[in-house]
């Protein structure tokens, strides 16, 4: 189903094809062919090749070492600095996101809204501590975890249909399962700061985690904070009573560095 934005005469879907390849590397990935990058984009492999080749020739991707498989290139490696500088938050989340996952021993997120799911954009591990395995270039789904429920919770209303649209039935996110997860969420915000998706549907039974949004002025839309651990490590009532308030508070202090008030209800 084509959203609202690539009906419009202004939308460039040739740009959005090339966005959409460099989108579907993963940083496990030993480089991609164009039939892998067919596969994961929905793209036919004739419209890939042409825009393999053009992303190589401008750098963004290359050949480094087998010349069959892509790999992101120098060109996207600087881009990628140069956003994550002029988004003056990600640097100052640095020390309080990885003393708090030393403090709870839990693996710190920040995930960021991309399409029809989250992408993992940093991880801050426990120091000494075995913690999961999910890495930056990780998608989580929004129905069914709670860094999902969390950006559903925060969205503005327009947003939040958006964003609806473009998940599109995805792990069965249709909008009258949205709408429970938006409300429920937000009650949990308002209670507490953080949201926890129910155990027994989260889309992983190796993976417990707690969730915070968090407004930046850089940005148009809410990033979230998340903390997780293993079920065994991470129960719920350690997410409620000890996790969730940590997590709670370095956001609040994040807020208070940034200068700006609370995330909480800033959504309409």
């Amino acid at each position: 189903m084509r959203t609202e934005q690539e009906t419009d005469r202004r939308f460039a879907t040739t740009l959005a094809r090339g966005l959409a390849v460099l989108r579907a590397f993963r940083p496990s990935d030993d480089g991609l062919g164009n039939a892998e990058i067919s596969e994961r984009t929905g793209l036919p492999k004739s419209t890939v090749s042409r825009l393999t080749f053009t992303l190589q020739s401008l750098g963004y991707l290359n050949h480094a070492r087998r010349h069959d498989r892509y790999r992101p290139g120098p060109a996207l490696l600087a881009l990628g600095n140069v956003a994550a500088s002029s988004i003056s938050f990600v640097d100052l989340s640095g020390s309080i996101m990885q003393r708090l996952a030393d403090e709870t021993g839990t693996l710190a997120l920040l995930l960021v809204r991309d399409q029809n799911k989250l992408l993992i954009v940093k991880t801050w591990r426990p120091r000494n501590l075995a913690s999961l395995w999910l890495e930056v270039g990780h998608r989580l789904p929004f129905n069914g975890s709670s860094s999902g429920h969390a950006m559903l919770s925060a969205l503005s209303e327009e947003m939040f249909e958006r964003a609806v649209a473009e998940a599109d039935g995805d792990r069965g996110l249709t909008p009258e399962r949205a709408a429970v997860i938006r409300r429920d969420g937000y009650a949990q915000l308002l209670a507490s700061g953080t949201v926890i998706a129910d155990p027994a549907e989260y889309f992983a039974t190796s993976i417990h985690a707690v969730a915070r949004p968090f407004h930046s002025r850089d940005l148009s839309e809410p990033v979230i904070f998340t903390c997780g651990a293993m079920p065994a490590d991470l129960s719920l009532e350690r997410m409620r009573a000890e996790v969730g308030p940590a997590l709670n508070e370095a956001v609040r202090e994040l807020e208070r560095m940034m200068g700006q008030g609370s995330s909480i209800a800033m959504r309409s």
